[in-house]
């Protein structure tokens, strides 16, 4: 991964898609999802881990079967360890329930045999991870209160605090270490259009010492604002750590349409960029425009990205997570399960 462009996708939800009856079609026969995301280009698949999860989607059973899966097609595979037992992300990184109780090295330690554990299994399976997540959208902290190092409006964090969280990095960066030298670590917060607030997070994690190959952002451009942000960001990261960057999170509209029933997260273009519609078309020239960012990066150090869950149609409404599913017209497939143009962008 170190070198070749990374088309990736986020399906984490795939599994329990098709088990609710879920269907995929290429041209006019139905087929495996996996093999038709591969088909249009896409070598790397990212999937997360929850700890202990309601319905069991995501655990670290569903999550081998999926990663076998992956392997078996020639992909490569991203692993996003939440250190949770459900969404972790900068309004919510809770602890799992087995960990409650747990502090300072007692914490730390669980960290690093969870991530051990999980990656000895995948191995064990012929499904090991090309690399690795500590942490998802860690932009305030992880396992809170312990590794809480802020929140939106909060007073800048104190050196305690940090101290604390890059204790919980190092615990899960030296379980990754210990199984395999070249399995890449990445470290990812959610600020794809905010260099200021990511360079603020990546100079401590330099002065911390903390041992990762890969910055990993968020960009979602009806959050994160303008591709001219993205690409700033991008050429400030890049001078300033000399490592690769990958926007590990991003998604863009092709539909305001919805199938009756599911609601829509984005439901107007107030907040997108005029020149891009939200129409297949105009789906598959954002994303066009949105790779050419990152290969600009400079010294080549924008290696790719990942689409967000572009499996996830409106196919049932009940979810083991307790979310509607309001994705829907943010997929990369109609909501017939067909796909779209945007998928075979480069």
């Amino acid at each position: 991964m170190e070198s070749a462009w990374i088309k990736g996708m986020d399906v984490s939800f795939l599994d329990e898609i098709e088990q609710g009856g879920g269907m995929f079609h290429d041209a006019t026969e139905s087929g495996d999802a996996l093999r038709i995301l591969r088909d249009g280009g896409v070598n790397s698949i990212r999937l997360r881990i929850w700890n202990d999860p309601p319905g069991t989607y995501c655990n670290l059973e569903r999550t081998l079967l999926m990663a076998k899966r992956v392997k078996a097609l020639g992909m490569q595979l991203l692993l996003d360890f939440h250190y949770s037992d459900r969404w972790a992300d900068p309004a919510n990184q809770w602890k799992p329930a087995l960990w409650t109780d747990l502090q300072g090295r007692e914490l730390e330690q669980a960290v690093y045999d969870y991530t051990y554990e999980v990656l000895a299994v995948l191995r064990a399976g012929g499904a090991l991870p090309d690399m690795v997540q500590i942490g998802n959208e860690i932009t305030y902290g992880m396992l809170w209160p312990d590794g809480r190092i802020g929140a939106e409006g909060d007073p800048v964090a104190a050196d305690g605090q940090w101290a604390r969280l890059c204790g919980l990095l190092k615990a899960g960066i030296g379980a990754v270490r210990d199984t395999d030298e070249s399995v890449r670590i990445m470290l990812h917060i959610d600020r794809g259009g905010d260099p200021e607030g990511s360079l603020s997070f990546f100079d401590r994690m330099e002065a911390e010492g903390i041992d990762y190959d890969v910055i990993g952002l968020s960009y979602y451009p009806w959050w994160h604002g303008p591709l001219e942000q993205l690409s700033r960001n991008l050429d400030e990261l890049a001078a300033r750590y000399g490592r690769d960057l990958i926007v590990v999170e991003t998604a863009y509209p092709w539909t305001f349409r919805a199938k009756e029933g599911f609601p829509l997260i984005v439901e107007n273009d107030e907040a997108l960029p005029a020149a891009y519609p939200a129409t297949p078309e105009g789906q598959a020239a954002y994303m066009k425009a949105f790779a050419d960012v990152i290969r600009r990066t400079p010294a080549g150090r924008g290696i790719g990205f990942y689409y967000w869950e572009p499996c996830w149609i409106p196919s049932q409404r009940e979810w083991s997570v307790g979310h509607a599913n309001n994705w829907s017209n943010l997929t990369l497939f109609d909501h017939d399960g067909r796909p779209l143009p945007a998928l075979y962008i480069p």
